[in-house]
């Protein structure tokens, strides 16, 4: 909730889990195992790279036709996901 006043944060609508879920996929025999766009072999993370470089979700496209704009978002979502997970650093030497 960094940034959001306390109260304001909805979750996600209903379908929004089951649509990443039914577009990302993970098979350690694709990618070793990497997330990647159903039906491809184009990893969540090249997207990611993609749009973290500033290119747009068009330049996207235009890059890999195989891909939708849903695709793209589901990518964004996974990402999402990830995120709201919790993390610690752990010292260990």
């Amino acid at each position: 909730m960094c940034g959001q006043e306390i109260g304001s944060w909805f979750p996600p609508p209903a379908g929004y889990l089951f649509a990443m879920l039914e577009r990302i996929t993970i098979n350690p025999d694709i990618c070793n195992g990497r997330p990647v766009v159903r039906g491809t072999r184009i990893a969540v993370q090249t997207v990611l790279e993609f749009l973290g470089a500033g290119d747009s979700v068009e330049d996207v496209l235009e890059e890999y036709p195989a891909l939708t704009r849903e695709d793209v978002q589901a990518c964004l979502n996974y990402a999402s996901r990830l995120m709201a997970n919790h993390y610690s650093v752990v010292p260990v030497a």
